[in-house]
């Protein structure tokens, strides 16, 4: 079983690993993936990441690692034995949490579900699934390899190995009625028995989405019908006892993945692997670094360099203080105020949350945190701008 999330304050410190590959790039996705027709030479990417394991050690010393997450691209395309090795590297390096919690996205299909022991037996202990529909024409459209009874097979195999497991699903989708995915969420829950990530579709740039919906051949719901599917997945979600604990995350009390919480409390991580960004604080203050996004240039760059990092830049406090509210007003929990301040030495504008909890945006907990209201996750952003101006 889960075990409940520590103290707000002390966001702690991750480890994410990204593995750039896939089978094929979805046509929704802006995420670093690429897709290579040569083998991948595992071994040197195993070699490289402990190059960068060792470089980031060094820039943060004496930390205990809470979380650990494969990310991607899609990591289940890697053998456990690849998996086992990072894991082993990282370990070497810092402390691990008795609990930490070691996450790896993977995908539905009987192939790379074949492998879900495997990875266990690696150290995984929480998966998660990009199931993304329950629907075979949606995920033709979505461009995924697998159909619905092979994504519900892999759900029961992770559900039979794993004690933690999520997966994802994408709605808002082009011709998706509130019915239709009350029904979809419906068949989801039963087989979600901690957590799941529900997203609601946003077409990126430079994706085929924005090029099918600019030249017309593609109409997402507008926007009554986006409130409708957001307000089904709300109420269908709090029914199946997994509320959201982040604008797009729903989870049992306790089961709230620990690793995003790293990011979304502001906390300190590293990211090792193509295009992997980083939070470290250093006696000079929080850094913000990213790896070289092309895998065969980081390989070089890496071996070459001794590190993949093209940015690695001090922020400045007003820089913190945006970043700890774009991310902190994604949770339930909200922010606190003080740590605002501890961050940037100003205070929140309180003419602009009054005006904001005048309007039942914002609220203040019993704990004297600053959160978003129910009203106000639908349009977070523009929120969020508001507090941040």
């Amino acid at each position: 079983m889960a075990t409940p999330i520590r103290n707000a304050f002390d966001p702690g410190f991750g480890v994410y690993v990204h593995w750039p590959f896939c089978l094929s790039k979805c046509p929704y996705c802006d995420f670093n993936s690429h897709v290579r027709k040569a083998e991948i030479d595992e071994d040197r990417f195993v070699e490289a990441f402990g190059v960068e394991l060792a470089h980031r050690a060094a820039l943060t010393p004496r930390r205990e690692v809470r979380s650990i997450f494969f990310g991607g691209g899609t990591p289940s395309l890697m053998s456990p034995s690849t998996v086992e090795a990072i894991l082993s590297q990282i370990s070497s390096h810092w402390t691990l949490a008795k609990d930490c919690e070691i996450t790896l996205e993977a995908n539905p299909t009987s192939v790379e579900a074949s492998r879900f022991r495997g990875f266990k037996a690696a150290g995984v202990n929480r998966v998660s699934l990009g199931v993304q529909a329950l629907n075979d024409i949606d995920l033709r459209a979505l461009g995924r390899q697998h159909s619905v009874a092979e994504a519900l097979m892999a759900l029961d195999v992770a559900n039979s190995v794993f004690e933690r497991v999520s997966f994802d699903l994408i709605y808002g989708r082009a011709g998706q009625t509130p019915a239709a995915w009350r029904k979809e969420l419906e068949l989801a829950l039963v087989r979600a028995p901690e957590h799941v990530s529900l997203y609601q579709l946003t077409i990126e740039p430079e994706t085929m989405f924005e090029r099918m919906v600019n030249s017309g051949k593609m109409t997402l719901p507008g926007a009554d019908a986006q409130r409708a599917l957001w307000d089904v997945t709300q109420e269908a979600t709090i029914r199946a006892g997994l509320p959201a604990y982040e604008v797009s995350n729903h989870a049992r009390p306790g089961a709230e993945c620990r690793h995003n919480l790293v990011y979304w409390r502001y906390g300190e991580y590293v990211g090792v692997g193509p295009g992997a960004h980083g939070r470290i604080v250093t006696p000079r203050g929080r850094r913000a670094q990213a790896a070289e996004r092309h895998p065969e240039m980081w390989l070089t760059c890496v071996e070459t360099e001794g590190h993949g990092l093209v940015e690695d830049d001090l922020l400045s406090s007003e820089q913190e203080g945006d970043e700890f509210l774009l991310m902190g007003l994604r949770l339930r929990e909200g922010v606190d105020p003080q740590r605002y301040f501890l961050l940037t030495g100003k205070r929140l504008s309180q003419s602009r949350i009054s005006e904001l909890v005048g309007d039942g945006l914002v609220e203040f907990t019993r704990e004297n945190r600053l959160r978003v209201s129910s009203e106000g996750f639908p349009v977070l952003d523009a929120v969020v701008a508001d507090l941040a101006a």
